[in-house]
């Protein structure tokens, strides 16, 4: 019997644990504009995580209205993903370091252009900091190349991810999920 309240008291230690280390991680600025309460792992950076806002029209008030969305609602061209600051960001596939000149203040201080030109795609990264590649750099899969940060988010520690067609601009954005990879963990 006593073997078994034992038992018991650490079963429910281990969950209070668990539960307290989640919260830990949470950024009390984060806002959610989705219903998914998915938390996907990705290549493209370690641990698993939940999609802020997803591709798309949105409610999210940092877009202008836009004429393909009903309800005076924005366009969110990319996939912002949370996570703490400072989680380390992998290269998914080969690619190139590319300027990053056409991005502007809202992708944060230290946005990443990354070009894989066999594929026919950029990839833009928002919110990074301790960037560890630079511009002509050819980045081999799996190599870590920068971490997370809130730099140029309203809404917290995550990172922002969009699809580009090779040089294009914000016209050319398509949703970045199948580029991503984002998988839910099996168990």
């Amino acid at each position: 019997m006593r073997l078994g309240r034992l038992l018991l008291a650490a079963l429910l230690g281990l969950v209070l644990v668990g539960s307290l280390t989640t919260a830990a991680h949470a950024d009390p600025r984060w806002v959610f504009y989705s219903k998914d309460k998915t938390h996907y792992q990705s290549p493209w950076f370690k641990g698993t995580h939940r999609i802020m806002l997803p591709f798309g029209c949105t409610k999210a008030p940092y877009y202008s209205p836009d004429p393909r969305c009903s309800a005076r609602r924005g366009f969110h061209h990319g996939i912002d993903v949370a996570m703490p600051c400072g989680t380390p960001l992998y290269a998914g596939r080969g690619l190139r370091v590319v300027s990053n000149a056409s991005l502007g203040p809202a992708y944060g201080a230290h946005p990443l252009r990354l070009r894989n030109r066999t594929l026919g795609w950029d990839l833009v990264i928002g919110h990074t900091r301790r960037v560890y590649v630079r511009e002509g750099q050819r980045v081999k899969r799996g190599t870590m190349f920068a971490r997370a940060s809130d730099s140029g988010a309203p809404d917290g520690c995550h990172l922002h991810f969009e699809q580009r067609a090779i040089g294009g601009g914000l016209s050319t954005a398509v949703w970045p999920r199948a580029l991503l990879r984002l998988t839910r963990p099996s168990r």
